[in-house]
């Protein structure tokens, strides 16, 4: 949910500078239309997979809805993977450690063994989200611009 909040006040950020400017820009020319954004621009941009506002995203003509659904397949399989990681290699480690009497020893042995399935699974869920579920969605609203960071 922090994440997510994170990612909407970013979003927000971006409306507002990209905008303030052109309505200022606007009042202080006194012309009589002042650009307003839509709401169904304001929409687009936030499910769109990027963090910088623009009245206009270059789109592509189709969805691709076979390209869709393996990118949601490599999402199931990420997380079930990264389940299955938890569930054979961490758990056992502290389940074993919470029967015997606290040492100092036995702490620092269960969290060493756990770093490196720990780092797996943090990369299958950054795979799964920043790769997998992001380019979903731009296929899904037609984000063209695969590109638009560079």
């Amino acid at each position: 949910l922090l994440t997510l909040q994170v990612r909407l006040v970013m979003k927000a950020h971006s409306f507002v500078r990209e905008n303030v400017p052109k309505v200022l820009a606007s009042v202080k020319d006194k012309s009589g239309t002042v650009h307003i954004p839509r709401i169904s621009q304001y929409l687009y941009f936030l499910f769109a997979p990027t963090l910088i506002y623009r009245d206009n995203y270059p789109r592509n003509p189709t969805i691709r809805w076979g390209y869709v659904a393996t990118k949601f397949a490599q999402v199931l399989g990420s997380l079930f993977y990264a389940y299955y990681i938890f569930v054979r290699l961490c758990i056992p480690q502290f389940r074993n450690s919470s029967q015997e009497t606290f040492n100092l020893r036995g702490l620092v042995l269960c969290i060493f063994n756990s770093i490196l399935p720990g780092v797996l699974i943090l990369f299958l869920v950054f795979f799964a989200f920043l790769h997998c579920w992001l380019n979903a969605f731009a296929e899904m609203l037609r984000f063209a611009d695969r590109m638009f960071y560079k």
